[in-house]
Parts: structure tokens; C-alpha cells; sequence
């Protein structure tokens, strides 16, 4: 189950956490919530995701810690303020908002994609709040404003409304000229956040919220802010995903206390692609966390 748990963002921005595991239970089984006062763990969705995306992962480690996703602002069922903020800033204000609020900290922050960058600025601002840090599939180089033009012509080329879920699913999955050969994970991923219309399926976001979002960070690159990260930090990659193998490293070298993993047969939507084999990615990783 997961239970929905209001938080206040920056600027008065409502924002959706969503604790996992069921509070009547305490046990050792996968879906049993681990005690009130176990680790913190707070997920956090790339561009377009939510929190649900993270419901596999956060209810295996809900047995031995407190595992929070939270719908970022503009995603999933946050506040998605017309004339909002989706700033870099704005961003991480949100997440050690949520941390304080819950009161998760000092916790593991798990981020993917853009959700990792935010981690990883929260973690080098708040070190008080963050004791340990996964990174799965960011890179920490500038993308430059051709990646921007290329998401805005992509963002144009969806079929809205889809007439189905299954219309969905088979677009991004098979269909989307960025797949390089049938993705189901992929299709999954994004029929999860779709919700339907009158005329059919949309989006629960703002296509135009998310390059705006995207705009504040894919200009920079973000070595200085991975520096200042002083607690133990995962760099995990796909094997086909975005993060290179030689930037990975360099992350993890940049990074004083920096680890390395990386998970075969998976592209940037790793926890999607091989489910298993990223939870023993990762797994070692909190454990070892726990132990000092």
C-alpha cells in the first residue's frame, strides 16, 4: 500500500509523498513497513516521472527502512502551478522541505535522472540531512541547447490524445523514434503517467513545465556541486543507458566518497528495465550504510 502524506514545498507549493509498506505490520518481509524510527529513504522521479514509478523499489526496502517518494512539483499529483517556479533551486528547496517535514533526515536520498541531480545538490547544501546518496543514469556534464531543441521537437511528435493505454504503451515502446529496438518497460513506464480525458489520454504534466525544468540545468554541468558531497554516494548506470562508463567513473573520482555500479541488459530507465538486478545494485550499498 502506500499512503499519501501532504507536504509543503517552497513557495507554498502542495506537494504528494507517499510513504510504502503497510504501518499495521512490522517484519522482515518486502511490504512490511520496518519500524517508525528506521533509516530515512527519500526517492525521487526524473523529468516526467512520479512517485509510483518508484513503488517496487521503495516497498522492498520498506522492510528495514522508512521509504518516502514524493511527487516533485509539476509531476504526478503535486501542485502544478502555471506560473510556478521549476527552478534548480526550487527543486532542491522542495526535497529538504519534504525531509524536514517528514522528518526523514539524515537519510539515504535515491534519485534518478534529474531526480539525482537534486539529490546530490541537496546532499552537497544539507550534509546535516543526507547520509547517503544513489545516482542512478546523470550525467554531470552540460547537454547543451541542442538537447534542449531535441526534447521540444519530441515533446511535438507525441499522438496526444492517445485513444488507449495500450496505444500508449505501444508508442513508447515501440513506436517513439528514440527507441532503438521494442522497449515493454519502457511503454510501462510512461503509460504510468498518463491519465485519461474526455478525448483520450494525456499527460499528468505540462509538456511545456517540463522544458522549462529542463532548461535550468542542461546549459551547466554540475562537477563543482558533486564535489561538495561528503557522505557515501552510488554512481549506478545502465549498460545502455544515457551515463557513459568513462563520465561514470569520473563521477565516482570527483565524488570523495564515491562507489560504482552498474547493471547489464538496462538502459536509463534502470529500475524499469531490470528490476532485480538494480535493488542488488543498490541493496549492498544501504546495507552498508546501516553498518557505520
Amino acid at each position: 500500500m502506500a499512503r499519501r502524506i501532504d507536504v509543503t514545498g517552497a513557495d507554498g507549493v502542495r506537494l504528494a509523498a507517499w510513504e510504502f509498506g503497510d504501518p499495521a505490520k512490522a517484519g522482515p518481509d518486502p511490504g512490511e513497513a520496518a519500524a517508525p524510527d528506521a533509516p530515512g529513504v527519500l526517492l525521487l522521479h526524473g523529468l516526467m516521472g512520479r512517485a509510483s514509478h518508484w513503488a517496487s523499489t521503495a516497498r522492498r526496502l520498506s522492510a528495514r527502512h522508512r521509504a518516502v517518494a514524493l511527487d516533485q512539483r509539476g509531476h504526478g499529483r503535486s501542485e502544478k502551478p502555471p506560473e510556478g517556479a521549476f527552478t534548480r533551486d526550487a527543486y532542491v528547496d522542495d526535497a529538504e522541505a519534504a525531509l524536514e517535514q517528514l522528518g526523514l533526515g539524515p537519510a539515504v536520498l535515491i534519485g534518478h535522472a534529474m531526480g539525482a541531480l537534486t539529490a546530490w545538490q541537496l546532499a552537497a547544501k544539507r550534509p546535516d540531512l543526507v547520509r547517503g546518496l544513489v545516482i542512478s543514469d546523470m550525467r554531470a556534464s552540460a547537454l547543451g541547447g541542442a538537447s534542449q531543441r531535441e526534447w521540444a521537437e519530441w515533446f511535438m511528435s507525441w499522438p496526444i490524445p492517445f485513444a488507449t493505454l495500450a496505444d500508449v504503451r505501444k508508442w513508447f515502446g515501440e513506436d517513439d523514434p528514440w527507441v532503438e529496438r521494442p522497449n515493454p518497460a519502457r511503454g510501462e513506464f510512461y503509460a504510468e503517467v498518463m491519465a485519461e480525458s474526455p478525448d483520450g489520454w494525456r499527460p499528468v504534466f505540462d509538456p511545456g513545465q517540463m522544458l522549462r525544468s529542463r532548461e535550468t540545468w542542461v546549459h551547466d554541468a554540475h562537477w563543482e556541486e558533486l564535489a561538495q558531497v561528503r557522505c557515501p554516494a552510488l554512481v549506478v548506470r545502465g549498460l545502455d543507458g544515457e551515463l557513459g562508463r568513462a563520465e561514470a567513473h569520473e563521477m565516482v573520482r570527483v565524488l570523495p566518497r564515491g562507489r560504482y555500479a552498474e547493471v547489464a541488459d538496462a538502459g536509463h530507465l534502470i529500475h524499469y528495465d531490470q528490476p532485480e538486478a538494480w535493488l542488488a545494485a543498490i541493496e549492498p550499498f544501504l546495507d552498508s550504510l546501516d553498518g557505520e
